[in-house]
């Protein structure tokens, strides 16, 4: 069921939004060559904390998980598209990671996605993190009156077929707010028309993630970690925006 947001929730999210960016935009400033993933974890748990915040992901258990997600952030590296554990992993010169963050501030829940080089990366990577993001600039502004879930995809999957990337197919955008993942189930793909219509009050996270190879992902041995069937690199970028009371969007994930 997809959930309208009172007036007051979305105060609430408009509020914690510019938070949540801050931080991942903090915890972006330590990577670099040599520190590990877990590093990177405490990091961000430490700034939510610090912020009054919760983090949405710590203790999470989704459909079908075995076990409930043990950190408060995500790190994805290289050919990890998703839900990549911290642990004692060390960054490399020329890897690329994303960094995938949630929160729960006064009660609303947000999500936010960015995908950073470690030191100097090889140009096609920088192709391929500067794509999608485009891609999730592009599925945002497909947002208008009357718009609906099947122009996000179309607009994302338009922008992105001339650069012959893998869109991946079984991860989604999704509704957020209540809960940190919510109706409608947003593809990054689709046609025109299709899909739910987008209305006022909605609050949804868009987030392209693109391969330079396959669209198939595997889940590894962790039960979480979703990485590219053939070992190509991708890239994750996310806002969560609110469908404003004109029909437009308004990204809250921003400082």
């Amino acid at each position: 069921m997809i959930i309208i947001k009172t007036d007051s929730e979305i105060a609430r999210l408009k509020k914690g939004g510019p938070i949540l960016a801050r931080i991942l935009q903090q915890v972006a400033k330590e990577v670099k060559a040599g520190i590990t993933t877990a590093s990177l974890n405490e990091y961000a748990h430490k700034l939510i904390i610090e912020a009054g915040c919760t983090p949405a992901f710590l203790n999470y258990k989704p459909d079908g998980a075995d076990r409930p997600y043990p950190a408060s952030l995500i790190t994805s590296v290289n050919s990890e598209v998703v839900h990549g554990i911290p642990g004692d992993k060390i960054l490399k010169n020329g890897d690329t990671i994303a960094l995938d963050l949630g929160l729960n501030y006064e009660g609303v829940f947000l999500d936010h996605a960015i995908t950073v080089p470690v030191g100097d990366i090889a140009p096609k990577d920088k192709q391929l993190l500067s794509i999608t993001k485009s891609a999730l600039d592009e599925g945002i502004a497909a947002i208008k009156p009357g718009a609906t879930v099947g122009d996000i995809g179309n607009a994302i999957e338009t922008f992105v077929k001339p650069y012959r990337l893998g869109i991946v197919r079984g991860l989604s955008g999704h509704g957020v707010g209540r809960a940190i993942h919510e109706d409608p189930y947003i593809p990054n793909y689709g046609k025109k028309g299709k899909g739910d219509k987008l209305v006022p009050g909605m609050v949804i996270a868009i987030e392209p993630m693109l391969t330079r190879g396959a669209e198939e992902v595997i889940q590894m041995r962790d039960g979480y970690t979703l990485k590219t069937i053939d070992n190509s690199r991708s890239a994750h970028f996310e806002h969560t925006v609110l469908i404003n009371a004109e029909g437009y969007p308004e990204v809250l994930t921003i400082e």
